[in-house]
């Protein structure tokens, strides 16, 4: 299959729409990397070129497609339940509170909703066997309208949801049938707890919180180390004494204002 052509313009403008829709940053370096992920794609299309695939990514009524070329120039794909050992730790900190207080819990860096939905099940499972009360919530917040437009629709791709045990996808999932076979759709009971939002991570915002546990996974490495730093103050500011701050393991510790506590790779706890 021949190869396709990609002018450094049309190289810029994918870079541009990456960037402002879900914070991605590609310099010159990439372009070989952007070619070999999305020319495949395109041609599965039957699309002429790139400039063609631009015109279908700038298309906001194509959200789906748009979700595949972040899948695909995503070095670190999303998934449900991804690093298995933060909701362990999350599960035995909710157990350990013995209490049926209120739990508000906010997914930073939702993207399309994996991990909401993942915290979800977790929390609805805990309140079902009783351990934790059932008032409780989670705030879903990203940069890009479009990925937040795909996460409320609430259908992800089979494969994405690996991860989930035989007995939550009995729980909460819809298993697709005809057209829709090879996805699943949450069911409303989980949407239900789900509040999406569009926020900006970049600049400051007011009015959220207390929470009682943040997820700031895998956002932070597209960001400078000032960047990083002014993110992670703002975001730490919203969580209350004795919360839970869950960063990608990889990510390792971030420098901030508040001397937070190390639970495990990845988990801290802020000072009580």
């Amino acid at each position: 299959m021949a190869s396709l052509p990609f002018s450094d313009q049309e190289f810029k403008k994918i870079s541009d729409i990456m960037y402002d829709a879900v914070g991605l940053s590609y310099n010159e370096s990439k372009k070989s990397l952007i070619h070999s992920r999305l020319s495949p794609r395109i041609q599965r299309l039957g699309l002429d070129g790139f400039a063609d695939y631009i015109r279908l990514l700038a298309d906001e009524s194509e959200a789906a497609e748009f979700q595949m070329a972040v899948d695909l120039l995503t070095t670190n794909e999303t998934y449900f339940f991804r690093e298995p050992k933060h909701y362990d730790v999350l599960e035995s900190e909710l157990i350990s509170l013995k209490s049926k207080a209120p739990i508000s819990i906010w997914s930073a860096a939702s993207s399309f909703g994996d991990e909401a939905y993942s915290t979800a099940m977790l929390l609805a499972d805990l309140q079902m066997s009783g351990r934790i009360g059932p008032d409780w919530s989670i705030l879903a917040t990203d940069i890009s309208h479009r990925v937040l437009l795909s996460a409320k629709e609430a259908v992800f791709p089979q494969d994405r949801l690996r991860a989930v045990s035989p007995e939550r996808l009995k729980r909460y999932c819809l298993k697709g049938e005809g057209p829709a076979e090879g996805q699943s759709m949450m069911m409303d009971k989980l949407r239900q707890r789900l509040q999406f939002g569009q926020l900006n991570l970049c600049k400051p915002f007011s009015g959220l919180g207390p929470f009682d546990v943040v997820f700031l996974r895998n956002v932070l490495i597209y960001f400078d180390v000032p960047t990083k730093r002014d993110v992670v103050n703002r975001v730490l500011a919203t969580l209350r004494p004795g919360g839970l701050f869950f960063l990608g393991t990889a990510e390792g510790r971030v420098a901030c204002d508040v001397p937070m506590l190390t639970v495990q790779p990845g988990v801290f706890r802020k000072p009580g």
